[in-house]
């Protein structure tokens, strides 16, 4: 069959086809895309295919059809553009793509801002709450928005999570001759009234507490807002971290996660990745989301409820730290053995025989190695009069891998 060649249209005024590109509308049988699109070539002589008219028959059109084809998509097509969907439902060896200058590329050349250090977002059509996280991870972002989640409603949501602290550009119809672009602040786009065609650029000037030094690692017991009783110590913590041996975009699941102490320290040493802070007790997540706040926890996202039923909606988890179940052991266990990912780690910490026996004969059922380890700690007591050494109660510390 004949390839389909995607070719990009630059920003709207300015679409700016290469010689390629116009060969390739020149060797075409059939012109598919938006109506917009199509108007920019009123004297193709072929057939004209609008994309205003069912996906399904579309997609039908172009897998069974034998003619050449070219359809046209906004600025670049891989980036948020139509080509994932053809590539989704077309062979990959039909499909042939010519990129354009994207909307992003546009806005940062306008605000003469560097961005090959820019995360991107799109919330079109997408729940602002499972990417906000993302947005407050990264220092430089683009974010495309619908008329759903607004900009007004972004910005809403990051003044909740005391995340003001950036430059903001409020670029609304770019290319058009009604092109606007404004430079504010995260509490002016609340209170701005935008356009429904729109692109948000958002720089990070500073965080809420940026004069505070706290380390990426070993953050101490007295930083966290919960009782040490039910906390994962200072050195018990660093060890479990190391066990968990942390990578660049992994999904972690922490289930018991209490203070957060865990979670927050996992989010410092990944630069990329999601992590799931599980707790029940409601007491303990007001305080779990009162410490995340406090130390800037950008990738860390609290579920509240009972495990396992609260997991099912997670992603499989490709790291699993587990400091309580709330009783409910086995059941935590199994499902976190269905959806843990292949060479994923589990590290469990307890302080009774009881649940090492429980954990050890759990994985060697399942056939996955278990190393256990007695971490004994003491430290001295700044407060005695003594130098003498007090024993912390033992921790074991067990680590299971899934075979690959």
């Amino acid at each position: 069959m004949a390839a389909i060649v995607v070719v990009g249209a630059g920003v709207q005024g300015q679409e700016g086809f290469s010689g390629q590109a116009l060969e390739a509308v020149r060797q075409a049988e059939v012109l598919a895309g938006r109506p917009a699109h199509l108007a920019l070539f009123p004297d193709f002589p072929g057939e004209k295919i609008a994309f205003k008219d069912s996906p399904t028959e579309i997609m039908t059109f172009l897998h069974e059809t034998t003619q050449r084809v070219v359809v046209l998509s906004s600025g670049d097509p891989l980036f948020f553009g139509s080509g994932r969907s053809l590539l989704r439902n077309l062979p990959e060896a039909r499909l042939e793509f010519l990129p354009n200058i994207s909307s992003v590329q546009y806005a940062f050349a306008k605000l003469k801002v560097p961005w090959d250090d820019a995360a991107f977002v799109s919330l079109l059509g997408r729940d602002l709450r499972q990417d906000i996280d993302r947005i407050i991870a990264a220092d430089k972002v683009a974010i495309l928005t619908d008329r759903i989640n607004t900009p007004q409603r972004l910005a809403a949501e990051l003044l909740s999570r005391g995340r003001e602290g950036y430059r903001v550009w409020l670029c609304e119809n770019l290319g058009s001759d009604r092109e606007r672009i404004i430079a504010t602040d995260i509490r002016g786009l609340r209170d701005m009234v935008a356009g429904d065609l729109n692109l948000l650029v958002l720089i990070r000037e500073y965080e809420k507490d940026e004069g505070i030094f706290r380390p990426v690692l070993g953050i101490p017991d007295e930083e966290f807002n919960l009782p040490r009783r039910i906390m994962t110590q200072e050195e018990i913590r660093v060890l479990s971290l190391a066990k968990l041996r942390l990578r660049r975009g992994v999904t972690m699941w922490d289930i018991g996660a209490g203070s957060g102490s865990v979670s927050i320290e996992a989010d410092n040493l990944i630069p990329s990745g999601r992590i799931f802070a599980v707790e029940r007790d409601a007491a303990r997540v007001a305080v779990l989301r009162d410490n995340l706040e406090r130390m800037n926890s950008r990738r860390v996202i609290v579920v509240e409820g009972e495990a396992p039923e609260c997991l099912d909606g997670l992603p499989d988890p490709d790291r699993v730290f587990m400091g309580g179940t709330g009783g409910n052991l086995a059941e935590v266990l199994e499902v976190v053995d269905a959806r843990l990912c292949p060479g994923g780690r589990v590290v469990i910490n307890a302080v009774t025989l009881d649940t090492v026996t429980a954990v050890r004969d759990f994985f060697e059922r399942a056939g996955h190695p278990l190393e256990i380890t007695a971490v004994n700690i003491a430290r001295t007591n700044p407060a005695s009069d003594y130098a003498a050494f007090e024993a912390m109660n033992p921790v074991y510390m067990m680590v299971a891998e899934k075979p690959l």
